[in-house]
């Protein structure tokens, strides 16, 4: 036995945890925290890494069928996020459905009441065949398109185009991204 390794939970540890769903071959790391296990939905063939956090106290964040959460990431998901088939998250990811605003017009604490500080929240959706580069920051009421790439360290503020290659602060579009990648998805798996 490997101490250094916590190893990951099956489907079935996962289904007695009192998730809203959990699909057929899904591993969550031992080492994750994730709070509002019943607004959590797991598709089928997911696997999330250790030390990823996902907050889904007040919204539901949905994941789809063959999804990779790498290590470290973190799915703030006040306002609701969904993270389509086959999509994937590397190192470090960020999705933010709510974030304080720093304007100074307001306080920016989540232990203060409500009239005190001010939230933008909104939805965030990742497309179907999406990979986020390590370090990258998705911000409230993000829409990435499917087949859109983003490169790492980047910072999506709002909606990408369907298969493209994205990057940068903000991300924007750099070139088309090949739809050959279809081909390779297995049948079970296709429209």
């Amino acid at each position: 036995m490997n101490p250094f390794d916590p190893g990951y939970y099956t489907s079935d540890e996962l289904r007695a945890f009192g998730f809203a769903r959990v699909g057929e071959g899904t591993c969550v790391a031992r080492n994750c925290t994730i709070i509002g296990l019943e607004n959590v939905t797991l598709g089928d063939r997911v696997r999330i890494d250790g030390y990823t956090t996902i907050v889904a106290t007040d919204a539901h964040v949905r994941i789809g069928s063959h999804v990779h959460v790498c290590s470290g990431c973190v799915l703030g998901g006040r306002a609701g996020i969904e993270l389509s088939d086959y999509s994937s998250l590397s190192h470090g990811v960020r999705l933010l459905s709510a974030v304080d605003d720093f304007s100074g017009d307001r306080m920016t604490n989540s232990t203060l009441p409500a009239e005190a500080v001010s939230v933008r929240a909104a939805p965030i959706r990742v497309g179907r065949h999406v990979p986020l580069g390590s370090g990258t920051l998705v911000l409230p009421g993000a829409e990435i398109g499917e087949g859109a790439a983003v490169g790492a360290q980047s910072l999506v503020v709002g909606s990408l185009p369907e298969w493209t290659i994205c990057s940068g602060n903000p991300a924007r579009p750099v070139r088309e991204r090949s739809h050959d990648l279809l081909r390779r998805v297995p049948k079970a798996g296709r429209d």
